[in-house]
Order: structure tokens, then sequence, then C-alpha cells
């Protein structure tokens, strides 16, 4: 495991800090926005615009632009199998080989393939899931979300922190029921506009004008469609996507639990806004294959220890009912949601 030692922040001064932790949301949706952050921080824009660019480069940033809110665009599911070790790598691959997969973890489960499937409809991610059970041979475990409690990978990590979020007191949740049929009231312009950006904005000092060249649309137009995508939850936020694995956070862990139906909601709630819980949803119970868990949390951490500390915090003090850890001990992909395309023909 990567120690608090180690030379990814070599080099890095308090400008690339205020980056790395500060802008992680909040970019200006402004047709100069790196002349905006420059004066900021008493930088000029093509330094502020080299910076990114050179953090980026060095892994600290996986991408610049925007991260999109796949349950509430389209049709999105977390999803499992049972991959047999001897055909782990070739199910991997099969399942990889979807654009609409842009998630995929190893987990220590019988379940043991975990893999994150978005689309534009719902008929088109069932379809891919129908696929994936007969390329593979495999019975996929489809958990679609219902509810969420809170959900932001967004933290600092020019810190010392063990586990994410280990200086903060409480974050600020809310329950937002979700559809399965979601289409965000989405315009032509707004779609095509979500799935030109779904890779991130170029690196330049006017990204929405190349943006807005690249999906023949006028630059005032999509500065409008992007705030309006922010306010409607469509677009999370616009920023710095941080790696959390360069910067030491390589463990997670993603519990799930067995929660009173009657108390899901109360629960949730206390629980999302616990500052070291990164996410926290509720998901259906499956008791046809043996899965009777209905909330889902996830704790990143730099120490395994500490994260293994606070799960036992959570079994005490929050959620005294039958759980399962299931560990991360491979990334088999990972990127942003991947659409094809956002309104069907």
């Amino acid at each position: 495991m990567t120690t608090l030692s180690d030379d990814w922040r070599d080099g890095l001064d308090d400008i690339d800090a205020t980056l790395i932790d500060e802008y992680q949301s909040g970019f200006p949706v402004d047709a100069r926005p790196f002349r905006i952050v420059g004066e900021r921080l008493g930088i000029d824009e093509d330094e502020a615009l080299e910076r990114v660019r050179r953090l980026r480069e060095k892994g600290i940033f996986r991408r610049f632009g925007a991260v999109l809110n796949p349950p509430v665009i389209g049709s999105s599911t977390l999803a499992a199998v049972s991959a047999p070790d001897d055909r782990f790598e070739e199910i991997a691959e099969i399942i990889n080989g979807y654009q609409q997969v842009n998630h995929n973890y190893r987990r220590e489960h019988e379940w043991n393939m975990w893999f994150v499937v978005t689309a534009g409809s719902r008929e088109t991610r069932d379809r891919i899931l129908s696929e994936i059970e007969e390329r593979t041979g495999c019975a996929v475990l489809n958990l679609p979300m219902l509810t969420d409690y809170y959900i932001d990978l967004e933290f600092p990590v020019m810190n010392d922190d063990r586990f994410a979020r280990e200086s903060l007191e409480e974050t600020e949740v809310s329950a937002t029921r979700i559809s399965e049929n979601a289409t965000g009231d989405l315009s032509p312009l707004d779609a095509r506009l979500l799935v030109e950006i779904q890779d991130g904005f170029p690196l330049s000092k006017t990204p929405y004008a190349d943006v807005a060249a690249a999906i023949d649309a006028d630059t005032d137009d999509v500065l409008e469609a992007i705030e309006r995508l922010l306010d409607d939850g469509c677009i999370k936020r616009i920023g710095c996507v941080v790696n959390h694995v360069v910067t030491g956070f390589r463990n997670n862990c993603m519990v799930v639990w067995d929660v009173p139906d009657d108390e899901l909601d109360t629960r949730g709630e206390v629980v999302g806004s616990l500052p070291y819980v990164t996410l926290c949803y509720n998901r259906p119970r499956r008791p046809e294959q043996d899965w009777p868990y209905n909330l889902f949390t996830m704790i990143h951490g730099r120490d395994a220890d500490a994260v293994d500390a606070k799960i036992d915090e959570l079994a005490a003090e929050y959620l005294p009912f039958d759980h399962e850890r299931l560990y991360s001990t491979a990334t088999l992909k990972q990127t942003g949601a991947q659409y094809e395309r956002l309104l069907e023909d």
C-alpha cells in the first residue's frame, strides 16, 4: 500500500494544493474559466491551465470536466456475477467490452465481479445485462439504485487523513428517490452535450467553446445548458476529478446491510451524514438469488485498519444488523459514465 511518504506530492506547491482540494467542483461555467481560476489563485490564465494539465499528466487528476449523474440520466444499475477463477479474465474481458460498463471491480465475495452499466434507456441497459448472462453463462445480480442518501467522491487529499474526510464533522444528506426510467427532461442539445462531455472537457483556455464547436452549437447556449443541467442534477459537479488511488486512498470497502424496511430511510440519512461514508444508498433485495441486503455503504481510506475500524463503528453505533464486507481487490475498469446516445429514436 502507498504510504504518506510516497512521492505523489513531490514538487507540488500551495497553488497546486488549492487546485487539487478546492477545484474538484465549482469550476467556473464561463467562456474563459481558467482566467477566473487564475485570478483567484494569483496567477495568470496560462499558468492555471498549465498546472491543471501537469497534474493530469502526473496522474493526480483523472480528467477535467463534468461528473455526470447516471441515476438521473437514462438508466443505470450496479450488477454482479460470480465468475469462476479459471474463467475470471475471460468474463471480465466480455463485460469490459461494453462501452456502457464504466466501472468493474473484483471484490472478496461469492459475487466476485461488480460492475456498473449506464445506458440511455432501461431497455438498452436490460438488453446488455441479458447479453452478459448469455455470453458468460453467469447469472447477473441486477441491483438498480432506489434511493440516494449520499453519493460524493469529492474529498480533500492534500492531508494525512487515514480515511476520506477524517477531518470533517458531518455532511448534508437527503433521501432522493431514483427512477429506473429517468430522462432528466433532456432536450436534443442537452443529450448531444452530455454525450460529448462524458470523457471530460478539452484542456484549453476555451473548453466550453470547444465543446460547442464539436456539437455544432452556440457557446452561450452550451453555457446555459450546463448551468441548467447542474441545477437539474444531471451534472453533479464540474472540476478536476482526482485519482484517489494515486493519492493513497487505495483501501475501499463496500458494506452491504440487511436493514428493516421501516427503518431504512431514517438509518440511511443518519449514516449518509457521517463524513467517512462516501456512498450510501438503497438497492433492492434479491432473495431469489440469496441476496438479502438493501443498504449499501462505501468507505475509502489510505489505511486498511482505519477503514475496518469505521465499519466496526457503523455496525456498533448506527447499523446493528447483519452485514457483509466486500473489499475491492482489483480495479478491472474505471471510466466516467459512457453513453452512445441519450435520446432514443
